[in-house]
């Protein structure tokens, strides 16, 4: 057996596609775009590198986007005003912090203070309380867990009474995840169990599973014998385990051994490749559908 590649890359095209179309459509209707503001602190490479990437995808689908780059030691109260700035500022949908901030700001203030309505990231514990509800009241879901759930969808898994194993407990990746999977609704219905670093028998756990989601952050933790023969396997890891001498580049792992991992899985998504592009893509999904939101009323 080889394993259908389930493709983060493609998939991300298919919905930026889509993206396109319904930013025009916002823009005939209410005569203007969805409006989006990256905060982004301090110079930190890395967080340049992403922020860039995000201000260019939201330009590329015809958004209002301002990039708004603050100085390393802004204070936390300068900070705070310029959210409440754009919490007040009708033509901007989303609100984007990139982490992490200076060492002199708390985190969890700031994203305390993005208006929920605005909060595409959806890190704010009001998002994360209406994400437990479901339904109508789950406004956004966390980028990186939504483009999970596109995935399997996408793929054309099964997930309504399937066995559902979550490798990971993270605020960020694995307790949202669990929580979407086992909601009413398209792409969920699932029976779900979360595993992690205390759970007993890891290995019998994940072989249970119709649906593995791999996000431990640990490389090749997940071993071609965990796996069910035919399931679908999301790995959501991205492990730097060395450095290609001829290009300089970083070679990256996944939480799944993924070459083994291939002749058992049904389907799987590779990394690089897999679920890394799509939590930009979500991102972008977010804001657009807190355009139409606010636009609305």
């Amino acid at each position: 057996m080889t394993a259908e590649i389930i493709s983060g890359t493609e998939i991300r095209k298919e919905i930026l596609a889509e993206l396109e179309v319904e930013v025009k459509e916002i823009k005939e209707k209410y005569g203007k775009p969805p409006g989006l503001v990256t905060i982004l602190v301090g110079s930190s490479p890395a967080s340049i590198s992403y922020v860039t990437l995000k201000v260019k995808t939201a330009i590329s689908l015809g958004f209002h986007e301002i990039q708004d780059d603050q100085p390393e030691d802004i204070s936390e109260a300068d900070l705070l005003a310029l959210i409440e700035k754009y919490n007040n500022d009708d033509d901007i949908h989303g609100i984007l912090v990139q982490l992490p901030l200076p060492k002199h700001i708390d985190d969890k203030k700031i994203l305390n203070a993005i208006n929920p309505d605005k909060d595409v990231d959806a890190f704010h514990p009001v998002n994360v309380g209406r994400l437990m509800i479901g339904g109508e009241e789950a406004i956004f879901a966390p980028c990186t867990p939504a483009g999970i759930q596109e995935m399997i969808v996408r793929s054309g898994t099964e997930t309504s009474g399937a066995e559902v194993v979550v490798v990971g407990r993270s605020n960020i990746v694995g307790k949202p995840i669990a929580i979407m999977m086992a909601q009413k609704g398209v792409g969920a219905n699932s029976t779900v169990t979360i595993v992690h670093t205390r759970t007993k028998d890891l290995a019998a756990h994940c072989k249970r599973a119709d649906i593995l989601i791999v996000a431990a952050g640990v490389p090749n933790l997940v071993k071609p014998e965990w796996i069910k023969p035919g399931s679908t396997v999301i790995d959501v890891g991205v492990n730097r385990v060395g450095m290609n001498e001829k290009t300089g580049k970083a070679i990256l792992r996944g939480d799944v051994d993924y070459d083994e991992a291939c002749k058992i899985a049904g389907k799987i998504t590779p990394v690089p490749g897999g679920v890394g592009p799509m939590t930009i893509t979500m991102l972008m999904k977010n804001t657009v559908k807190s355009a139409r939101m606010h636009l609305s009323k």
